[in-house]
């Protein structure tokens, strides 16, 4: 007698995973972390909220970073290529074009949820952090900006929109770090104020300081204001 076996299903043979998705996994990470942690600082965001955001389980982290803080450096780093590309392709042709680079940035004009931060929000929400990683990347943070003011301001000297000798190159440091002084401490005062009419006012005041350390037109000032 001929035993008949019959077949059984066919084994189900997993489909390979697409090679981009864990590169697309990990930018959808570090989206998230740019958001957060430009918008609210290190200190105030968890692991936890930015998987949430991504959409992604907790446990899916490490297999991407190693720590929040590789997490954090990543997304400070991608933030600041991303942020260099549209400000190189720009000629500084206008006072009131460095103005809009300076407050924009700094998310100085819009303080709202809508606003997406730059790099540089890590001047204000990161002050006096005792971690190393951040206090590197706060160093990182401060020489990109003071550098981006320093060559606008020479390049609008040389087109004799300044009244500043574009060769002096000390007095236009100096003028980059007041800059610098009066844009943070704005920004860090006008966050922490709940009324938005002072944070309004208090703004308006640090951007005719800006202008007064440019030695700038009021007419700037009043046509930047009007924008």
């Amino acid at each position: 007698m001929i035993k008949i076996i019959f077949p059984g299903p066919r084994p189900t043979i997993p489909m390979p995973y697409p090679k981009n998705r864990k590169a697309q996994s990990q930018q959808k990470i570090l989206d998230s972390a740019r958001d957060l942690f430009l918008r609210y600082g290190f200190e105030k965001v968890s692991i936890s909220q930015i998987m949430k955001l991504a959409r992604m389980t907790h446990g899916a982290f490490y297999a991407h970073f190693e720590s929040k803080e590789a997490l954090f450096s990543a997304s400070f780093l991608d933030t600041l290529r991303d942020a260099r590309r549209p400000r190189l392709a720009k000629a500084p042709f206008t006072v009131k074009h460095l103005m809009s680079l300076i407050t924009d940035y700094l998310n100085l004009r819009e303080l709202s949820e809508h606003a997406r931060p730059g790099p540089e929000s890590v001047l204000v929400n990161e002050i006096g952090s005792s971690n190393p990683q951040i206090r590197a990347l706060y160093e990182t943070s401060y020489f990109s900006m003071k550098k981006m003011i320093e060559r606008r301001i020479t390049a609008l000297s040389r087109l004799n929109k300044l009244p500043i000798s574009a060769g002096d190159q000390d007095s236009i440091a100096e003028k980059a770090r007041a800059i610098m002084t009066t844009v943070v401490g704005a920004v860090a005062i006008a966050k922490s104020l709940p009324h938005e009419e002072e944070q309004r006012l208090l703004l308006a005041t640090a951007q005719r300081q800006i202008l007064a350390i440019l030695g700038a037109d009021e007419e700037e000032f009043d046509g930047f204001a009007a924008a």
